[in-house]
């Protein structure tokens, strides 16, 4: 699913060059269950930033299904994050105006499917992360676990095969994180491919696989199931 090679991505801050990855060859198949891991200014936001084609490398090959991603105009770039990709981040941001079916809605809203279209795929998968009974409901009115379901439920509405992860217990307490990596683990039983950055040891020993990053690049890449 996934082949990076060589992948490098360096920022200019003045007269300084930053390498924030440096190099970094990684393969992805399909229905892995990935931690990627490493201390602050590793690299791993970047990572998931290129693999999620939010930010393009500076050098490197990126092949998506099969598709060089460098030879992708903006708008074939833009189908792909909302069609292909799924995200999941700690602050959930979601919108606050609007009731967590209209946010689960929202991906479907730029692929151009129709009002009653979008309710009738939104609702289930609400329902599949346990908040039929939630859906009205505005951020605002519910807890943190609850929203994490809701930019679950949203990241998920357009099927996916891949979900990426930034951080997606970090803002809550250890129950609700246990019941939304129980969700998670059940998204790749189904054959969902799924990359969480985590500091969680916790979080990583739900993975199969654990990608250590250290100063921009793979340090240690270990199987663990």
């Amino acid at each position: 699913m996934i082949e990076l090679t060589d992948i490098a991505k360096t920022y200019r801050m003045g007269n300084v060059e930053i390498c924030a990855l440096c190099g970094v060859s990684l393969r992805v198949g399909p229905g892995e269950l990935i931690a990627v891991m490493g201390p602050s200014g590793s690299g791993k936001s970047t990572l998931m930033n290129v693999i999620g084609c939010l930010d393009r490398p500076t050098a490197g090959s990126y092949r998506f299904e099969g598709r060089e991603i460098s030879d992708l105009t903006d708008d074939e770039l833009a189908a792909v994050r909302n069609i292909k990709i799924g995200f999941v981040f700690q602050s959930f941001n979601l919108l606050p105006r609007f009731s967590a079916l209209k946010n689960v809605e929202v991906p479907l809203i730029y692929s151009g499917v129709s009002g009653r279209m979008r309710r009738e795929r939104a609702v289930p998968v609400l329902e599949k992360v346990g908040l039929g009974d939630r859906m009205h409901h505005k951020p605002s009115e519910l807890s943190g676990g609850q929203q994490q379901r809701v930019a679950i439920a949203r990241a998920l509405v357009n099927n996916p095969p891949l979900l990426l992860a930034d951080e997606p217990t970090g803002n809550l307490d250890s129950r609700s994180g246990e019941e939304i990596l129980d969700i998670i683990t059940d998204l790749n039983k189904q054959g969902v491919t799924i990359m969480i950055v985590t500091h969680d040891r916790d979080v990583a020993a739900r993975c199969k696989r654990i990608i250590n990053l250290k100063d921009g690049r793979i340090v240690s890449d270990q199987v663990t199931a």
